[in-house]
């Protein structure tokens, strides 16, 4: 899995060191805070990031989903899933989106 981050990402983690390192705490507090295991809670981020229309949020949540052994078929079908919520158009774009990584993933 490639080690990706957004340079806006970057540049926010430069700009704001503090801030960033609080969000990162946050972030491992509300993963740790339940019983769902590690590729179930990222498969729920997914979801989320899909109903938001989140490009971002998409790839970010695929690359790491690929990085705890989640299936590029257990993917698909978490987004696949948000076509009866969302509609075809949010559904196709973030199928898109994820395909991209997907391929660009199996590249290396």
């Amino acid at each position: 899995m490639t080690d990706y981050l957004p340079e806006t990402y970057q540049q926010f983690e430069r700009r704001f060191p503090a801030i960033k390192d609080k969000f990162d705490a946050l972030g491992a507090a509300e993963h740790e805070a339940g019983p769902l295991g590690e590729k179930e809670r990222r498969l729920v981020k997914l979801g989320i990031a899909v109903g938001a229309e989140s490009e971002g949020g998409v790839r970010s949540h695929v690359r790491k989903l690929l990085g705890v052994g989640a299936t590029e078929e257990e993917i698909l079908h978490a987004i696949v899933l948000s076509l009866t919520t969302i509609g075809f158009p949010a559904t196709n774009a973030a199928l898109g989106w994820a395909e991209e990584v997907l391929s660009e993933e199996a590249r290396g």
